[in-house]
């Protein structure tokens, strides 16, 4: 594989030039992008160590970096990298690493290296452009700031005369680059040597590369909106969004596993042969992570066996068939009003209703509901950031007021100073109802976020709308929060006001490949064929069908499986034939990657089952929301190499 990589280091005599009369140096090393990926260090490191050590002079430490360019990972990597008694920091990357470090080190900076005049790729792995660099780096003179980009002129000897309180007078949004330069040199003690130095001349032969600059200044800022990472698919909500919701026909038989939540499966609690209700218990929780099961109809038990599940192969299920009377079990009526209802009375509820995080995840909310450590604020997402699915837009606008009522008993539930419903920009008929709806209710506020994926993420979550960093393997729980999906708060209210178990939810069946998209309240235990069906079918041959959405779903090749209580969403979008490539280290992974992690790595070190590697590079951490999968320049199957890699790291003594 060609290498890309533009830039190698100065020749002798410049460096050594570059190293008089400085000493005590700190050496940093951008590991190189757009090459073929091996995990071995590269040597320009090591051969600009031999000159310094040639030269006489003292290294006080060295860093190597994956990705210098990347402002927000190297600010991490580099703040407790560099030592107190470091005088000098000398660089080895091209232009746009040097300018990072320069930025950060607050002490000077100088490069080691210099970008290469033709075409090739310098860092920043998203933009859509190449870079022809200047060949002529004058970071060195300039403390790390780049006048030939920085400036609106491109000057190289100094300031023109047109700034006027700081701003360019060609672009007057921009801040003078001389006068930043002047300043950070006068910090630095180095203005004087600036001033000594004899005229630049430039050769205007060369490429300009400013525009390129611009638009890698633009993609940060669009990168960094909110939180670090994350990316824009295109969302084909138009699809479903403004239809509304349809009671989907009495299911004949409904197939109710016993496992559709996180933790042990519900042990059943009635037989072959059993008469049931709906809303009557037929498995009951099976420890503290667990979830008590009930039926959605009501019927005869005709087998309780292990059948398809749309998660894991197969799973124990209740078979039931329906008797169509949709008879209520004496246990379905309405408890007290929530004024009267205590907290722990309120999670005895949730608990005995059955009621799941119903996003995907399926963690107990009764659990939830008690959280270790005091919380001041509720979250509730209402984002849905995936691409085509439009459930819990359609349950904002048509039980607007179950989810309010949710909300209220969730606060109550947690002694929560105030609860906010998050809503993604995409949705402007849901923000709109949910602000007049909660106008007069002093603890509820509805939050406007700009659309991104995964924004429904709790950790982006909270990081985008409270500015708090949940810690590594921590809980919302521990900066003051809960999260909670709008579904599952709707279903919170249904099991107050009804004392209805979760017995149904809203499901989104669409793709470009279904042939009438909907959104339909669904029974559990609803074969998903039927619902397909009722859709009209599928348009083609060649097609993919998933449960949930195109990101985070999984792969159903067998849709003779029951909706769920995470169901929510069935798609059927056109098979991706894409070929997997070699990594070409691009970096667009640990760009996109909301939770700054490096999944380039865990590609590399699942294939050579380096277990150890994936955990020490933080593989747990990951949230398996796809990002990197979806921007991989390869096409490499991320989130498969991720998930073998977790089950080796739970499986490690």
């Amino acid at each position: 594989m060609e290498n890309y990589t533009k830039y190698k280091l100065k020749e002798n005599d410049e460096l050594v030039s570059l190293l008089a009369e400085k000493d005590h140096l700190f050496i940093v090393a951008c590991n190189k992008c757009f090459k073929e990926f091996e995990t071995i260090d590269e040597p320009d490191c090591g051969e600009f160590e031999k000159i310094v050590t040639e030269q006489g002079k003292t290294i006080v430490g060295t860093a190597k970096v994956d990705f210098l360019c990347n402002k927000i990972q190297t600010e991490k990597k580099l703040q407790d990298m560099i030592p107190e008694n470091a005088e000098n920091v000398f660089v080895i990357s091209c232009g746009l690493g040097i300018q990072t470090v320069a930025d950060l080190a607050g002490k000077p900076v100088y490069a080691a290296s210099n970008s290469l005049n033709y075409t090739g790729h310098h860092g920043m792995a998203l933009t859509k452009k190449s870079c022809d660099a200047c060949a002529q780096c004058y970071l060195n003179i300039t403390g790390g700031v780049c006048p030939i980009v920085d400036c609106s002129k491109s000057l190289v000897n100094g300031q023109c005369g047109g700034a006027k309180n700081g701003k360019c007078e060609v672009d007057g949004d921009k801040d003078c680059a001389w006068e930043k330069i002047y300043r950070r040199l006068e910090k630095q003690g180095r203005l004087q040597e600036f001033l000594d130095q004899p005229v630049q001349l430039r050769d205007y032969s060369k490429v300009n590369f400013k525009a390129v600059q611009d638009y890698v200044k633009s993609i940060r800022e669009n990168r960094l909106d909110g939180y670090y990472g994350g990316v824009h698919p295109s969302e084909r909500k138009e699809l479903s969004e403004h239809l509304a919701l349809e009671r989907f026909p009495e299911p004949k038989t409904v197939v109710i596993p016993l496992s559709q939540h996180a933790g042990a499966p519900a042990n059943p609690v009635v037989q072959v042969g059993d008469t049931v209700k709906v809303g009557q218990m037929i498995g009951e929780a099976a420890g503290f992570i667990s979830s008590p099961v009930h039926s959605s109809v009501s019927g005869t038990v005709v087998a309780i066996e292990s059948r398809p599940h749309a998660t894991r192969d197969e799973c124990m299920s209740v078979v039931i068939q329906s008797d169509g009377k949709n008879t209520l079990h004496e246990s379905v009526k309405p408890n007290k009003d929530l004024d009267s209802l205590t907290p722990d009375e309120i999670v005895d509820i949730v608990r005995e209703a059955g009621i799941v995080g119903m996003g995907g995840a399926g963690f107990p909310t009764s659990v939830k509901l008690k959280p270790a450590k005091p919380v001041d604020t509720i979250l509730l997402n209402g984002c849905e950031c995936e691409p085509l699915l439009t459930a819990d837009h359609r349950v904002l606008l048509e039980f607007a007021d179950d989810v309010i009522y949710g909300l209220k008993a969730i606060i109550k539930t947690v002694g929560a100073e105030k609860g906010l419903i998050v809503i993604e920009d995409n949705k402007p008929d849901a923000i709109e109802l949910l602000q007049a709806k909660t106008a007069d209710i002093s603890d509820i506020d509805v939050v406007v976020a700009k659309t991104k994926y995964p924004q429904g993420a709790e950790k982006m979550l909270i990081k985008r709308v409270m500015g708090r960093q949940v810690p590594r393997g921590g809980l919302p729980a521990d900066v003051g929060c809960v999260v909670s999906n709008i579904s599952t708060t709707k279903a919170i209210a249904d099991a107050i006001k009804t004392g209805m178990p979760l017995i149904e939810r809203v499901v989104t069946v669409t793709g470009e490949r279904i042939k009438k998209p909907g959104n339909y309240i669904v029974k559990i235990g609803t074969n998903v064929k039927e619902l397909i069906d009722y859709c009209g079918g599928v348009i083609g041959e060649d097609i993919t069908i998933k449960a949930g959405g195109p990101m985070m779903g999984f792969d159903l090749p067998n849709v003779n499986v029951p909706i769920m209580k995470g169901s929510n969403g069935i798609i059927a979008i056109e098979t991706d034939h894409t070929e997997t490539l070699e990594c070409i280290k691009c970096g667009r992974c640990v760009d996109v990657c909301p939770m700054e992690l490096s999944p380039l790595y865990f590609a590399k070190y699942a294939d050579e089952q380096n277990w150890q590697g994936m955990k020490d590079k933080n593989v747990m951490d990951c949230i398996e929301c796809r990002c990197c999968e979806y921007i991989c320049s390869s096409k490499i199957p991320l989130v498969s190499k991720i998930k073998a890699g977790k089950s080796a790291v739970r499986e490690m003594k």
